[in-house]
């Protein structure tokens, strides 16, 4: 039986339409898909959103989660930065996005959310995304002499490098990658694939 009751407004859109209508041109385009509110928003912008969003009443997102990357080889800007929040006092979460590259830095939300630090320092390291007006910008997964950054679509699965301890030398050394077999891809039907040689035991199944 049909009812006049009006439909209960979903929460998170009401959420996102207020941000966005606060903060206007900052925020790109609001999204509410499985159960989780997602802002894009303006690379220059990110400390006046994570500000706002920490301190506007209708929000107090007070704790960072995260600061991640994500790599889009095909496109101009070729990462996301993403970061997500936890508001405690509203029990909900919201997802912030932002387009970047590696030449033009990102502002560093580490004055907003001092638990920023480490987790911009982890997207620098792994995916080479600078951050300005970060309290100390170095690596901090990898060894500082480590080339290139490792979460990147286009670096080599080898790596460029390996690490070995010296014996002689009591110290340890950086060598160019040396692969000591054929290296292999995995096609899930052959133990091997590409070989141009019969491996022990496969002489079984043809006879």
């Amino acid at each position: 039986m049909a009812t006049d009751e009006p439909v209960a407004a979903d929460p998170l859109a009401t959420l996102g339409a207020h941000i966005a209508g606060s903060l206007g041109a900052a925020v790109v385009s609001q999204t509410v898909a499985h159960g989780e509110l997602t802002l894009v928003v303006e690379r220059d912008a990110i400390v006046e959103v994570a500000t706002f969003l920490r301190d506007d009443p209708a929000c107090r997102f007070a704790c960072i989660v995260d600061v991640c990357g994500v790599d889009y080889p095909e496109r101009e800007r070729r990462f996301d930065v993403v970061y997500h929040l936890l508001s405690p006092h509203k029990n909900q979460r919201i997802r912030i996005k932002l387009e970047a590259d590696d030449v033009v830095p990102v502002p560093s939300i580490a004055p907003v959310f001092p638990g920023a630090d480490w987790f911009e320092r982890e997207t620098y390291d792994l995916y080479g995304v600078l951050f300005s007006g970060h309290p100390d910008l170095r690596r901090i997964l990898t060894d500082y002499g480590f080339d290139g950054h490792p979460m990147r679509k286009d670096f080599p699965t080898t790596g460029y490098v390996e690490v070995r301890y010296d014996e002689e030398r009591k110290r340890v050394v950086y060598e160019p990658v040396k692969l000591p077999q054929e290296f292999r891809q995995f096609d899930y039907l052959s133990p091997w694939e590409g070989t141009d040689y019969v491996l022990p035991g496969d002489e079984k199944r043809s006879s």
